[in-house]
């Protein structure tokens, strides 16, 4: 099974695509590509396979592909079809000092496969495919390329069965993706994020040792989870190549609500009043005033969203909590979750903004029931106070029985003065850089200054590294000890999380 082409995000400008980010970039001399194209024939050097590798969806390099630039140029992109392959690669990059970034569909938001220190792009994406369905069990093994409509065709079709996982990313994005960064589908109340669905794994290690962690029963007690070491890990520690996954049968019941409240707060209130009673739905969105405006029309209130699937009997249940628990609220239109349902994986908006100047991204960040209202206003008027800010926003999207994910979207642009002397469509990349730093940096320490978690499922990439070894505090020693024992020359993903490198530190921010 070979998946889509990974699509990007905005078209490039110009022929030769310039590096924008400063740093430490490693070639591969030709005795190593010679040893390289050896152990795998699909080795690139060409202009624009190196030019699409070098960025993924990083919502601030697609104001530097207006000007003809990506965040860092690889200087081959080699596209293994095995894990013998994957393994040679690495054995052979290892000895050679050569970094190595893999990468699937790229449709990370964070900067996580970009090649920050050039060497070697591992596109994994030729790694694809079902390899094996144990449908009394209910378990599949999936290889790490596969993506993501490709793999619930195959589920659904042949199978009568769901992974459940169904990102935003659903049509961009790999299996190994979703493990790597540690990522949520829409329907994660109901299914769970990826490391609740994963149990095992293969994985190759910098030196090319393939690893098998966990995947042999339901539960284990064979000392730490192995798995989840790696689940997260970006890529930093080894190269997942293969996973294997709770799967579940299709639903045959589906129901669906939408309510109105007074205040965000009135809304969060609800959801968790429903998570703890052990009722979620699969989808539990609620939006505050300026998105219910914006996405559903009703500007007026808070708009909750409530979709489930699953087993009729526990459909009536769940929906006889959620009547419950809302009963206070304004009903409102089911066809709301039909017009979220057809727009949710819509981002066509993005590029066309940055093109009118204009800096948009998200920050999804989790905390716990009891701060989230508190982080939701501080960050709502923090992002509201940075000079150049236009909109502030932001909606719950996932909820568990201890807290939930708060999804804040921010957009500026320059002051009229500051515009005086550009064309009404050019970005200003120095007040772009300066003003996007300054939102993230307000969102990302106002939720660690709630004890809030500062990724939910976009992970950490080039944009958080800054961050990580202050949110995680003396446990990123621990995290910097594994590094060094699984990768001691450095050569995995080099630059990300906050993790020191033998090529330097990163030039973001």
């Amino acid at each position: 099974m070979t998946g889509p082409t990974p699509v990007t995000p905005i078209d490039l400008v110009g022929p030769g695509a310039r590096s924008h980010l400063a740093g430490n970039r490693v070639g591969v001399d030709p005795a190593v590509r010679a040893r390289l194209e050896a152990a795998c024939p699909d080795v690139r050097d060409d202009e624009v396979d190196r030019a699409e590798h070098a960025r993924d969806w990083w919502p601030l390099a697609i104001g530097w592909a207006t000007r003809g630039e990506v965040p860092s140029l690889p200087a081959l992109v080699v596209r293994p079809t095995t894990t013998a392959q994957v393994a040679d690669v690495l054995t052979i990059c290892n000895e050679a000092g050569v970094p190595v970034t893999p990468a699937g569909g790229r449709s990370g938001v964070c900067g996580a496969s970009v090649p920050l220190h050039g060497g070697v792009s591992l596109d994994l994406c030729e790694l694809s495919g079902i390899t094996a369905v144990d449908t009394t069990s209910m378990v599949a093994d999936v290889r790490a390329g596969t993506f993501g409509p490709d793999l619930e065709a195959a589920l659904q079709g042949d199978h009568h069965a769901t992974l459940g996982h169904w990102p935003q990313s659903m049509d961009l994005s790999t299996v190994g993706g979703w493990l790597a960064c540690r990522g949520a589908g829409q329907y994660s109340n109901r299914y769970g994020k990826i490391e609740d669905m994963v149990f095992g794994l293969e994985v190759v290690l910098a030196d090319g040792s393939v690893v098998h962690t966990g995947g042999l029963g339901p539960r284990s007690a064979t000392g730490p989870d192995l798995t989840q070491l790696f689940v997260g890990s970006e890529g930093t520690l080894g190269v997942i190549t293969s996973g294997r996954f709770r799967i579940n049968p299709l639903p045959e019941g589906r129901a669906q609500r939408a309510f109105g409240f007074q205040s965000f707060a009135d809304g969060l209130e609800a959801c968790r009043r429903i998570t703890q009673r052990g009722a979620p739905p699969a989808v539990l969105r609620l939006y505050d005033a300026a998105e219910s405006g914006r996405s559903f029309e009703r500007p007026d209130t808070n708009v909750l969203v409530v979709l489930d699937e699953a087993d009729p009997f526990l459909i009536d249940a769940t929906m006889a909590v959620v009547d419950a628990e809302c009963a206070k609220a304004e009903p409102l239109d089911a066809e709301l979750v039909d017009r979220w349902l057809t727009h949710r994986n819509d981002v066509s908006a993005l590029a066309p903004l940055w093109r009118h100047g204009i800096v948009v991204d998200t920050v999804e960040v989790a905390a716990r029931w009891s701060v989230l209202p508190d982080l939701y206003r501080t960050v709502v008027d923090t992002l509201t106070d940075v000079d150049g800010t236009i909109a502030a926003s932001s909606h719950q999207s996932h909820a568990y029985g201890a807290g939930a994910c708060l999804y804040f979207t921010f957009a500026g642009r320059p002051p009229e003065e500051a515009r005086a002397d550009q064309d009404p469509g050019d970005v200003d990349l120095a007040w772009a850089e300066a003003y996007y730093r300054e939102a993230w940096d307000r969102v990302t320490r106002a939720t660690m200054a709630a004890g809030g978690a500062i990724s939910h499922h976009h992970g950490i990439g080039v944009n958080r590294s800054r961050f990580l070894p202050d949110a995680l505090g003396a446990a990123h020693g621990v995290l910097t000890t594994l590094k060094h024992a699984l990768d001691p020359k450095g050569i995995l993903n080099p630059g990300k999380l906050g993790l020191p490198s033998p090529f330097g530190s990163p030039s973001w921010p």
